[in-house]
């Protein structure tokens, strides 16, 4: 008797079984399809993002391992800046590196917007992103007034970065070039203070209020 309850409950559930897949064979059918189509879609997107890496890796370069041969150089500068602007995490920081050290661009503010462009690269690693925004502050430093390098700097000055100690160096510095000393030494003694702060940059804040505040 037992047995053929259980054949029965066997028999039950193999019918409910096939009653639910014969209802909803469509709904499974569309749902392994989206399933693949999404898989084979994730594998198209990464291996043309990688294409499209290796060919900005192989135009980077290209232009500068040929620069010095160049005689013009606008169309690689050109081309640079096209890198800059697909926001590519490795090429689009170096190009404009490149840029900046072989003086290619001298509008101050094409070279902030290019900065910016690199800072709001969603992807980039935070600390990536703080060290082009020290960067940028390095290059506006001969040409800004205080409170905008303040300003520049903010992102990083009000962080735990590891480029902190250095912003704050930098605008310590820069407030001592513009005769407010006050603000130096505070910075200064800020970096100092510091405890998860940059060794060596404590050690050159300490080295600079020995050497221009000691009275």
């Amino acid at each position: 008797m037992e047995e053929e309850i259980q054949i029965i409950n066997e028999n039950a559930r193999k019918e409910k079984l096939k009653n639910f897949f014969a209802k909803n064979s469509k709904y499974l059918i569309f749902s392994i399809a989206a399933v693949i189509i999404l898989i084979l879609a994730y594998f198209v997107y990464v291996e043309i993002k990688s294409r499209n890496h290796n060919k900005i890796a192989e135009k980077y370069n290209n232009i500068v391992n040929n620069f010095n041969n160049l005689k013009n150089t606008e169309q690689s500068t050109k081309e640079l800046i096209r890198i800059i602007e697909k926001k590519n995490l490795t090429y689009s920081p170096l190009s404009l590196y490149f840029i900046l050290d072989n003086d290619l661009v001298s509008e101050n503010d094409e070279i902030n917007k290019y900065f910016d462009i690199i800072i709001n690269i969603s992807s980039l690693e935070k600390e990536i992103k703080n060290l082009n925004i020290y960067k940028k502050a390095i290059y506006n430093s001969d040409f800004v007034e205080e409170t905008e390098l303040v300003e520049i700097l903010r992102p990083v000055t009000n962080s735990d970065s590891i480029w902190k100690s250095h912003s704050l160096f930098l605008l310590a510095e820069f407030f001592y070039f513009k005769n407010n000393k006050e603000e130096s030494k505070k910075l200064l003694n800020e970096i100092i203070n510091d405890e998860d702060g940059n060794q060596e940059i404590k050690l050159e804040a300490q080295k600079k209020l020995t050497r221009d505040f000691s009275e």
